[in-house]
C-alpha cells in the first residue's frame, strides 16, 4: 500500500506516479505496515490513563449512566441530562465498555470507541484519495490524516467529535465514488450524513448533507445516474437522521424539546468575530500541521480544475467546517476534527505533485522536529527521575509539588526501545512520494508512544480528578458517621469533576436553585484567576484540596452548614 502504483484513470494527468517500487519497499511498506502503524498510534496510551479533567472525564458521564441502567436513548451526566451531542459515540463506547469490561477498566475500554472512529475516518479519507486522484495518493493521505498534530490527543480521549470525523469521511468517500458507482456511493454518502447527524446533531448534518448537493456542481455527477444515487443517499440519510428523534418523541418528548432547545441556541449563537480571526487561524495553523501547507500547494496545481469533483469536494468540505466553526463562534480544537479529511485529500494530491526541493524539506523539517521533540520529552523524563536539568526539574516540583515517579525500570527499558526502533526506521526508510508523510507519521507515532511511557505517570498525576476524590469521599464518609447526609448541593463544579465523583466514589453532587439549598454540605470548585470567593457565614470549611499551580490551578472545598 505504501509504494503502490496504480493510477485512477480520470485523474493521470494530475498525479506524477513513482517509479515501479522495489521488492525491498514492498516488504517494509506493504498494507501489514500502514496496519500496525496505525493501531499502534490508535493503542498505545489509550486504555492506560484515568479520564483527565476537560472533554475526557465530561463525555465518559454519558457512557457510565448507560452502563449504570440509566437511560440509553438521551445522554445523562451524574443523573442530569448532557445536551452538547446525540448518542452514537455514547452508545459505542457504551458497548466496547460491557464487552470488554473484565479485561479493562470502564474507563479504558470505552476510549476504543475513539480508536474505531477514527480508524474509520482515516481508512475512508485514504478511500476517497484513491477514487478522486488515483491509488498512488491512497497512503499518502491516510499518513497525513493519521499525522495532523491536532489529532493525537484527541485520538486518545473520550471524544464524541471523532464519530463526526469518522462520518465525515465517510461521505467524502462515499460522493468521491459517484462518477464510477452511482448507487453505492450515494448510498454510502447517505449512510455517513445520517449518522454524522447522529453523532454530532445539527453540526454534523450541516457539514456533510450539503456535500451531497453541491457535488452535483462537478461535471463528473451531472449524469442522471449520479443524481439518482444521490437521490437514493438522501432518502437513506432522512430515515437514519430522523430514527433517533422519533424514538426520543415517542419515549421522551421533554428530552426532545430540551435537546432542540439547545441546539437552537447553539444555532443562534453569536457568531466569530472579526477580531478572533488571528486566534482561529492560529488554532487552525497548528492543529492542521503538516497538512495545510501540502494542502494549499495541491489546491494550487489544481486551480485550473476547481469544479473537477477531486477539487471540488474537499474545497467544499473544507469550506463547510470552517463556516460551522464561523457561525457557531466555538473556537474549542476538537472542532477542528472536520477540517482534517478535506485538508487530507488536498494534501495527499499535493505531495504527489512536491518538486524535489519542497519534498525534500518537508522530509527534513519532519525528521528534525520530531527528534527535538523526542529529546524534550527524555529531558522532561530526566528532571522528574534526576532532578536534571535543574530549571526543569525545579518547574515540574513547582507545578505538583507532591508528585513522585513510580520506580518503574521498565518504562526507561521501553523508552530506550522505542526510540532505537525509531532511528531504524527513519534510516531504512526507502525513497519514495510518500516518504515525508511516512517520516512524519512515524516520527509522530513513536514520539507518542515515548511520552506514554516516560510521562504518563506525570500527565494522570495532573489531569485526573482521582486523588480529589478519594480524599474527597474520605471527608464525605466522616460527615456521614456524625450526621445523616441527604445531598451534597455544588457551585462552579465542572461537569469532569462531578463524572469523576459519580465513577470513583459514587457521589452525586445537586445544583444550587435560586442561590439557596437544603443539602447540609456544599462543595465548591474554584480556579485560581477567579480570586477569593466570599461565603455566607453559616458555611464552615470541613475539607479543601488544592492542585497545579499558576493558571491551571484548582481549589476544591467541602462546606458544612453550621447548627
Amino acid at each position: 500500500m505504501f509504494a503502490s502504483n496504480t493510477t485512477h484513470p480520470h485523474n493521470a494527468r494530475m498525479i506524477r506516479e513513482p517509479a515501479t517500487p522495489t521488492l525491498f519497499q514492498r516488504r517494509i511498506y506493504g498494507t501489514v505496515g500502514l496496519t500496525v502503524l496505525i493501531a499502534a498510534y490508535l493503542l498505545v496510551g489509550l486504555t492506560v490513563h484515568d479520564p483527565w479533567r476537560g472533554d475526557d472525564a465530561r463525555y465518559f458521564g454519558p457512557v457510565l449512566s448507560i452502563l449504570q441502567g440509566e437511560s440509553a436513548l438521551f445522554p445523562m451526566l451524574a443523573g442530569e441530562p448532557l445536551t452538547d451531542y446525540p448518542p452514537l459515540y455514547y452508545w459505542v463506547a457504551a458497548v466496547f465498555a460491557a464487552l470488554a469490561g473484565d479485561l479493562l477498566t470502564a474507563h479504558g475500554a470505552a476510549r476504543l470507541a475513539s480508536a474505531l472512529f477514527v480508524a474509520i475516518a482515516i481508512f475512508f479519507t485514504a478511500r476517497a484519495a484513491e477514487s478522486l486522484h488515483g491509488r498512488s495518493s491512497r497512503t499518502p493521505a491516510a499518513l497525513l490524516a493519521l499525522g495532523t498534530l491536532g489529532l493525537v490527543l484527541h485520538a486518545h480521549e473520550t471524544q464524541p467529535l471523532l464519530a463526526v470525523f469518522a462520518m465525515l469521511a465517510l461521505t467524502l468517500s462515499g460522493l468521491a465514488e459517484l462518477p464510477r458507482r452511482p448507487l453505492a456511493g450515494g448510498v454510502t454518502a447517505g449512510l455517513g450524513s445520517g449518522l454524522a447527524f447522529l453523532a454530532g446533531g445539527l453540526g454534523g448534518l450541516l457539514i456533510t448533507a450539503p456535500l451531497m448537493m453541491l457535488a452535483l456542481l462537478s461535471a463528473e455527477c451531472r449524469q442522471p445516474r449520479a443524481s439518482g444515487g444521490l437521490l437514493a443517499g438522501l432518502c437513506l440519510m432522512l430515515a437514519v437522521s430522523g430514527a433517533w428523534p422519533l424514538a426520543l418523541h415517542l419515549n421522551a418528548p421533554e428530552l426532545l424539546n430540551l435537546w432542540l432547545g439547545a441546539e437552537w441556541l447553539r444555532l443562534s449563537a453569536a457568531a466569530l468575530a472579526v477580531a478572533e480571526t488571528p486566534r482561529l487561524l492560529e488554532l487552525v495553523g497548528w492543529f492542521l500541521w503538516p497538512l495545510w501547507p501540502v494542502a494549499l500547494w495541491g489546491l494550487w496545481r489544481a486551480r485550473r480544475h476547481l469544479t473537477s469533483l477531486p477539487a471540488l469536494l474537499p474545497v467544499l468540505s473544507l469550506a463547510l467546517g470552517l463556516g460551522w466553526v464561523v457561525l457557531s463562534g466555538d473556537l474549542s480544537q476538537a472542532n477542528m476534527l472536520a477540517l482534517i479529511p478535506g485538508a487530507a485529500l488536498l494534501a495527499a494530491v499535493g505531495v504527489v505533485q512536491l518538486r524535489r526541493g519542497a519534498a525534500s524539506a518537508f522530509d527534513w523539517f519532519a525528521l528534525m522536529s520530531l527528534a527535538v521533540f523526542g529529546i524534550l520529552v527524555w529531558l522532561a523524563w530526566s528532571a522528574q527521575a534526576f532532578e536534571w536539568p535543574p530549571g526543569l526539574a525545579r518547574h515540574v516540583e513547582r507545578n505538583a509539588p507532591d508528585f513522585v515517579l513510580p520506580q518503574e525500570q521498565y518504562r526507561l527499558i521501553a523508552g530506550v526501545a522505542i526510540t532505537a526502533l525509531w532511528i531504524l526506521l527513519v534510516a531504512r526508510l526507502p525513497r519514495s512520494i510518500s516518504r515525508a508523510p511516512a517520516n512524519w507519521a512515524i516520527g509522530l507515532v513513536m514520539l507518542w508512544s515515548l511520552a506514554v511511557v516516560l510521562l504518563m505517570p506525570w500527565f494522570d498525576h495532573g489531569r485526573s480528578y482521582r486523588g480529589v476524590v478519594q480524599s474527597l469521599d474520605i471527608a464525605v464518609q466522616g460527615e456521614r458517621s456524625e450526621r445523616p447526609l441527604s445531598c451534597i448541593a455544588t457551585t462552579g463544579l465542572s461537569d469532569a469533576m462531578r463524572t469523576s465523583m459519580d465513577y470513583y466514589a459514587g457521589l452525586r453532587a445537586e445544583r444550587i436553585v435560586a442561590g439557596s439549598t437544603p443539602c447540609p454540605l456544599l462543595l465548591v470548585q474554584l480556579e485560581r484567576r477567579e480570586g477569593a470567593v466570599e461565603l455566607a457565614p453559616e458555611w464552615e470549611t470541613v475539607w479543601e484540596f488544592r492542585r497545579g499551580a499558576g493558571k491551571r490551578q484548582e481549589n476544591f472545598r467541602l462546606l458544612r452548614r453550621r447548627e
